[in-house]
């Protein structure tokens, strides 16, 4: 996830096993959108949050087309990237009114989640399941 201010400094880390997992996290869920009407939230790869100003992009945002909001954010991980996208996610949800309920890390090296939830913090169970989608999101990979 990457905020405006910082995109310059940072440089893009898009190596080819992230851009994978989002890829497959995207079609997965973009099946689930488009063709089986399953899920009423569209999936969208590394899209500005608030395309009305500069807005941090997270790897993929669930978005929903009646209320304008984004009540789901997933970042793909190296174990290295792990704290600093679990800071991002948790100054997202609590520090902004983007409407993300859910955030979700994928660390792709190690093959674990985490999860991050308004009001309620930091998940021990249950890592990889969204109360939103009532699904599981270590089944789309």
């Amino acid at each position: 996830m990457y905020y405006p201010e910082t995109l310059l400094e940072m440089g893009i880390n898009a190596p080819k096993a992230h851009q994978r997992i989002i890829s497959k996290l995207t079609a997965s869920l973009g099946h689930l959108f488009y063709h089986q009407h399953e899920i009423s939230l569209e999936p969208l790869p590394e899209t500005q949050i608030d395309e009305g100003q500069a807005s941090p992009v997270p790897d993929i945002m669930l978005y929903d087309n009646e209320t304008f909001r984004t009540p789901i954010i997933i970042e793909i991980c190296h174990p290295n990237g792990l704290n600093n996208d679990l800071k991002k996610i948790i100054r997202l949800i609590e520090e902004n009114d983007y409407g993300i309920e859910e955030g979700f890390i994928y660390d792709y090296v190690r093959g674990l989640w985490s999860k991050y939830q308004k009001g309620i913090g930091l998940a021990h169970v249950d890592v990889s399941y969204s109360n939103i989608l009532d699904m599981d999101l270590a089944n789309l990979l």
